[in-house]
């Protein structure tokens, strides 16, 4: 560990809630997404929320928290029970599929879905998930990235930065040099540390090439102290006319720590199509069920 990280001066307060933002048209994958939500677009067999949702629980999240949009009702049916196809399954003695469908439904009561209704970014999109959240610290998991991690899941390695550190936490992975200007850029406090959990003093969105602090991307995962929540409902627009999340963050890091966590795994952005059918790959060579011939159809292509 970084000789620059502080112990909490008090026990932290659990992370019980996750907040997904799912309220996006997933314009980069039009006609597909014209009449279905984007993070129902499935990765082998699950939909890319389920994967997000899954590593979430992982970590020990209680109550699931969806800012959604118009046309996201799919979303809210995927986590509900469906009595008549669990009636099917029961009937045609398909116990395996039904017990697996059953262990992924969250609990009653823990899912809690609300609406964004403008497009005003991610920062927004977190501000309009205030009222549920209320006042204890909370993780964002950004459903256009799914991680397959080695081993802990990667939201579950930030809980665990968290338990010892407290404050705030990113999950970070590097990037080529020539690529910082795509991404959210943080700043290590001490750059000689090589340590895979450090404190930040600084972050940029975007940087021009050349001037990025670091290599070190944040991700998609966030452990957030409800403190952003104040600073948002005064956050200016920023990149792309939205209001962005990591300029809120800049503000709350003047006055609270920030912890990285460069996590143990590969990460993939379906955001975009090449993304996408890469987790397609690598998920479905994961699986021993269909890893054999997926192997062949791939050599046979290439």
């Amino acid at each position: 560990m970084s000789a620059s990280l502080s112990k909490p001066s008090h026990s932290a307060k659990p992370i019980r809630k996750a907040v997904f933002p799912v309220a996006g048209l997933g314009t980069r994958f039009l006609p597909a997404t014209k009449a279905m939500p984007k993070e129902m677009l499935t990765v082998v067999d699950r939909p890319l929320i389920q994967h997000v949702v899954d590593e979430a629980r992982a970590a020990g999240i209680e109550h699931l928290i969806f800012v959604t949009g118009r046309n996201k009702g799919v979303i809210e049916d995927h986590f509900d029970r469906q009595v008549e196809l669990e009636a099917t399954l029961r009937a045609r003695g398909k116990d395996d599929v039904l017990a697996e469908l059953e262990k992924q439904l969250p609990g009653p009561g823990t899912t809690s879905f609300t609406r964004q209704q403008e497009p005003l970014g991610l920062g927004h999109a977190v501000w309009c998930a205030r009222e549920i959240v209320g006042n204890e610290p909370f993780a964002l998991l950004l459903p256009d990235v799914i991680v397959q991690a080695n081993g802990t899941s990667c939201l579950a390695q930030m809980t665990a930065a968290y338990k010892q550190h407290g404050g705030n936490v990113l999950a970070v992975e590097e990037v080529a040099p020539e690529e910082t200007d795509r991404y959210g850029i943080v700043s290590p406090t001490d750059p000689e540390a090589r340590e895979r959990v450090f404190s930040i003093d600084g972050m940029v969105e975007k940087p021009p090439l050349g001037e990025a602090p670091s290599n070190l991307s944040i991700m998609g995962r966030y452990i957030l102290q409800p403190q952003i929540f104040d600073i948002l409902s005064s956050q200016e627009k920023g990149a792309g006319n939205e209001i962005q999340i990591t300029d809120a963050m800049k503000t709350l890091l003047a006055s609270q720590a920030f912890t990285a966590v460069q996590y143990e795994g590969r990460s993939f952005d379906c955001g975009s199509k090449v993304g996408f059918l890469a987790a397609n790959l690598a998920f479905g060579l994961a699986r021993e069920d269909i890893a054999p011939e997926l192997r062949t159809q791939i050599m046979k292509l290439i």
